[in-house]
């Protein structure tokens, strides 16, 4: 028979392992816990990253920008002023080796880009015209490239191919005569933004894909106060019967996916032609 002593003796024993489990499960709940803290702070970190570029936005183009336009080129393009008042811009081969751009030159004199006036452009589709005023001092590179291109016929018989209806979102995106997303020139140049750049109703903005130096052809038509970062050239504003034409494209909805969303109008936008009016 046990005596007190050796009954002190085990209880004291079972006391010490019950303390070394405690411990040992405590030990392994924390260290549980860390992982499960580092995993959850890896996933919002790679969230935030792929919602920032873009990943999210539901484009089916590059799926790196919610309007996308071709590929960027890998080098920066520059703008710089002249003595007179004139910039000069620099329009820079695209080097993507796009299948989809089409080679029709570069804007002429883009050593002395004006900087002054407007021009005006007749925007002639199949479900009405729309008059486009290109701000020369706003966006001088990017009112240039514009008629220019309208110059060459570029757009002339080119689909509007996307449409996005939504109440802080509201665009139609043409520009690209392949009608894929991811037509241009080829050629690309820089961005003309500042940080206190918006897109009201009746912007016209330029398109480009989330690197710099990445503006073409494709440009897009607000027909809401339309919520974007500041990294789109707005180049001019549309006519209020424009904005009617474009309100109307709209309410068609779009194709496949109903009255409100992103994708390829219901009904179906073709520019009959750009032509320069002055």
């Amino acid at each position: 028979m046990p005596t007190n002593k050796q009954r002190r003796e085990a209880a004291q024993r079972h006391l010490q392992r019950q303390l070394e489990r405690r411990a040992e499960q405590a030990k392994k709940r924390r260290r549980n816990l860390g992982i499960l803290v580092t995993a959850l702070a890896v996933v919002v970190v790679v969230g935030a990253a792929l919602l920032i570029t873009g990943v999210f936005s539901g484009d089916d183009d590059e799926g790196t920008d919610p309007l996308a336009s071709p590929s960027p080129t890998t080098s920066a393009a520059a703008r710089t002023t002249n003595p007179d008042g004139t910039v000069t811009c620099e329009y820079l081969p695209d080097e993507s080796g796009n299948p989809n751009s089409q080679d029709v030159g570069t804007p002429p004199n883009p050593e002395a880009t004006p900087t002054q006036g407007s021009a005006t452009l007749l925007m002639a589709t199949d479900q009405g015209d729309l008059t486009l005023t290109l701000d020369r001092a706003k966006a001088p590179c990017a009112a240039a490239s514009f008629v220019y291109l309208a110059q060459q016929q570029f757009f002339d018989g080119s689909p509007c191919h996307r449409l996005v209806n939504q109440p802080s979102f509201g665009v139609l995106q043409c520009g690209d005569p392949t009608g894929t997303g991811s037509g241009g020139p080829s050629y690309r140049y820089g961005e003309e933004v500042g940080a206190d750049t918006t897109y009201p109703r009746g912007t016209i903005a330029m398109a480009k894909t989330s690197a710099p130096s990445s503006t073409g052809s494709q440009f897009f038509l607000c027909f809401v106060d339309t919520e974007l970062p500041p990294e789109y050239t707005v180049v001019g504003t549309v006519d209020e019967a424009g904005i009617g034409v474009l309100e109307t494209i709209a309410a068609g909805g779009i194709e496949g996916v109903g009255p409100e969303g992103d994708g390829a109008p219901a009904t179906p936008v073709t520019i009959n032609s750009m032509t320069v009016v002055s």
